[in-house]
């Protein structure tokens, strides 16, 4: 059976509205097309409804809401809402457990609910990451379980999302996507779909898993490589050496079709894609007997750097005199990553809690974090301003560097003599850094 999904008059189904699916709804309904968009939590929806989007991404909330305003795009907990749709985006989470392993639960109860309204001649499309083979033997199944066959009587590809935070609704407007499908004609027709729909290149794959295996790769080759930035700063840090000077000279090199390209240090890695997809990399390869090394060597580096990045900002302490355990440190920022309010797998979160540890009070302050979120995941209840976080404190630790916080004038700040200033994720500049210093502040950042 030949599918055709190129007109504009095509209407999507997108069941999960997670950050990713809320980004991919709002951008369908901008480009206009009619989308309904399902999910199970049924607060979210009644949210949504009301006029407020929980995601903090740069221009969603208007973009949503506007789509919703407009009746292009429609939110329920209904899935029989998909029987109207010709193309079904998935956009579930899948997050691993302990060991590596896919916890498929919110895909399997996607999927049976969704086979018991799937109709012939629908293109159903899997952009939750997943290990590879999940699409062929996991979800088709499911899906079949309606009496009607993949490749026969409905399409199925995979099209893995690649959106990073604070810059998504741009991204799907230009990235490349990859579709990968059960036979040809669902690889062209997701191809064609995502053509007509985004106007963006795509990149056919020859089968399901292969496309399953790029978005691993992607999240793969990022963590293993801020894992070497990170070690890369530990190691300068023995010398004196400011590690951000040798990874600027050293990416200058050209390497294979670009330059070499350390990522850059700092508190560590957080968010929902990196601290999971290595450890479904090392998991499948382990059930097919093979022994992946450099997937948990990068999570192992990453994750131990908040306990490292705090560890600094205690010895610093103590070489300015300072004991810790009478020392009031006023952590700004509190997001895996600048100029987010997401606080997903944080690496501030163990940060925070070290300092904790050791410290006689820990303050947090982040302008664009959910308080009552914060509050729940810190345990501290969040001051209200700069100046009411940082008063008296020995040491401002830096955490995110947020738009916000680009013009704060250190010179007025309430802090005690000779307050540290960590840099977890500021990168300030050496001329940053002597304003500082002429200022009373000391400076320490990772590798730096």
């Amino acid at each position: 059976m030949s599918f055709s999904f190129g007109r504009r008059d095509c209407q999507v189904a997108i069941v999960g509205l997670g950050y990713v699916g809320s980004c991919i709804a709002a951008v369908l309904a901008e480009r206009g097309l009619d989308v309904v968009g399902i999910d199970t939590n049924t607060k979210l929806i009644d949210e949504l409804r009301d006029g407020h989007c929980r995601f903090v991404e740069p221009g969603l909330s208007d973009l949503i809401l506007g789509g919703i305003s407009a009746g292009r795009l429609q939110v329920t907990t209904d899935f029989a809402a998909v029987k109207a749709a010709d193309v079904v985006l998935i956009t579930v989470g899948t997050p691993v457990r302990d060991d590596g392993a896919l916890a498929d639960e919110q895909l399997r109860d996607a999927c049976a609910a969704l086979s018991q309204h799937l109709c012939a001649g629908q293109l159903y499309v899997l952009k939750s990451t997943v290990p590879p083979g999940t699409t062929r033997n996991l979800v088709l199944p499911l899906l079949e379980a309606s009496g009607l066959v993949g490749g026969v009587d409905f399409g199925l590809a995979f099209t893995p999302e690649r959106l990073a935070e604070g810059t998504a609704l741009g991204e799907l407007r230009t990235l490349p996507i990859v579709a990968g499908g059960l036979d040809a004609d669902s690889t062209a027709a997701a191809a064609e779909f995502w053509r007509s729909a985004l106007d963006v290149e795509v990149v056919p794959q020859e089968s399901l898993e292969a496309a399953e295996i790029i978005k691993l790769a992607d999240n793969w080759w990022i963590d293993l490589n801020i894992a070497l930035g990170n070690e890369l700063a530990k190691f300068c840090a023995l010398y004196g050496v400011d590690a951000l000077d040798v990874i600027a000279a050293a990416n200058m090199i050209p390497k294979g079709t670009g330059n070499v390209n350390i990522l850059l240090p700092s508190v560590g890695v957080g968010g929902s894609c990196l601290t999971k997809d290595p450890w479904m990399v090392w998991h499948a390869a382990r059930e097919r007997g093979l022994e992946i090394l450099t997937a948990p060597a990068g999570r192992e580096v990453n994750a131990g750097m908040p306990d490292y990045t705090a560890r600094l900002a205690l010895d610093e302490l103590v070489r300015l005199g300072k004991e810790p355990a009478t020392s009031k440190v006023a952590v700004l920022g509190l997001a895996f990553k600048n100029n987010t309010g997401d606080l997903r797998h944080t690496p501030t979160q163990a940060a925070v809690a070290a300092l904790e540890r050791a410290c006689a009070e820990v303050t947090v302050y982040d302008p664009r974090v959910d308080p009552e979120e914060a509050d729940e995941l810190f345990g501290i209840t969040p001051s209200r301003s700069i100046e009411d976080a940082v008063k008296n404190a020995d040491c401002l630790a830096i955490l995110a560097l947020h738009n916000e916080f680009h013009d704060i004038d250190f010179a007025d700040l309430p802090v005690r003599e000779s307050c540290l200033v960590l840099d977890g994720r500021a990168y300030y500049s050496r001329e940053k850094i002597a304003e500082l210093r002429a200022l009373g502040y000391h400076y320490r950042g990772v590798g730096r």
